[in-house]
């Protein structure tokens, strides 16, 4: 946080946090690229200061919560304040053993996906078409994805092709991603999954054809875009230049959502994993959740 005498002194400089100060953008950029990066950092900013207020909310949580534990032993006697230290021990020994339980079993359950499982492709060779804070958000839903499908008791195989560049730089960043149980591939999904490319479907809302029903032998594609309906159709094209198969999920009477301008609605890329494995989209109504950046799918 800054102090008020450094919020003054950027008012009298003519600067605020919402305006960085143009000396930190190289003069050699085009309009419309120092607009972009002044973006940026106006976002890093405003995202170090949201972590760096939820750190210190933590903070003086735990301290609340230790003046508590102190102030309770004080009024016990010996013989009692020994008995709750002891079952306190032993409760945070079963959360501990619930919590390790519960990791082992979502593991080996995605361990079985691997071979069982209704394979989904993330498509992120869109990299280059966003801003990083797109990514970001990209990113986010991702993550959002694993912990949801490992939560499902039939969890989906989850493939991300196109992992590099800043795609793979912000990935990386996320706690345990090495750990991840799913496909990471640099390559394209027309190269890594070459030997199946009769079973690519790609899921856009382009598409004439409606998906029904789900086959498990084949393996379905969505884009990883957050396009703001700047790149119509972009992800039909590139199936139809491929040569793959296309689709489009039934969602008309399961969601109601915002549409995008040309009135095909576009669905965030954590709605189709979260169904769970896919499946239920075709047995259970489902929420929209909401969000700020949308998927092209």
């Amino acid at each position: 946080m800054l102090e008020p005498v450094e919020n003054e002194q950027n008012t009298l400089d003519g600067q605020s946090d919402d305006n960085p100060p143009q000396s930190s953008v190289p003069p050699h950029l085009s309009k419309n690229a120092r607009k972009k990066l002044l973006k940026q950092q106006r976002f890093e900013a405003k995202k170090a200061e949201k972590k760096a207020a939820i750190k210190e909310h933590k903070q003086r949580e735990a301290e609340r919560k230790r003046r508590e534990w102190e102030e309770k032993l004080a009024t016990l006697s010996e013989e009692e304040k020994t008995k709750l230290i002891e079952s306190r021990r032993e409760l945070r020994k079963e959360r501990i053993e619930k919590v390790s339980g519960e990791r082992e079993m979502k593991i080996e359950r995605l361990r079985r996906a691997k071979e069982e499982g209704q394979k989904i492709v993330v498509d992120l060779e869109f990299s280059d078409l966003m801003a990083p804070n797109e990514i970001h958000s990209l990113v986010q839903q991702i993550m959002y994805c694993y912990a949801v499908n490992g939560k499902c008791p039939l969890p989906c195989h989850l493939w991300l092709t196109g992992c590099r560049g800043e795609m793979e730089t912000q990935l990386q960043r996320l706690p345990g991603f090495d750990k991840w149980v799913i496909e990471k591939e640099t390559r394209s999904y027309i190269e890594a999954l070459q030997d199946q490319k009769e079973n690519l479907i790609y899921l856009t809302a382009d598409a004439e054809t409606v998906l029904d029903e789900l086959d498990p032998k084949k393996i379905y594609i969505i884009g990883g875009l957050v396009d703001r309906n700047r790149w119509k159709g972009i992800t039909l094209k590139k199936a139809q230049e491929q040569g793959i198969q296309t689709a489009k999920l039934p969602i008309g009477s399961y969601l109601k959502m915002s549409s995008s301008q040309n009135g095909i609605p576009n669905v965030v890329v954590h709605q189709i994993v979260d169904l769970p494995g896919l499946v239920a989209l075709f047995d259970l109504p489902c929420q929209l959740y909401n969000t700020q950046h949308r998927i092209s799918f």
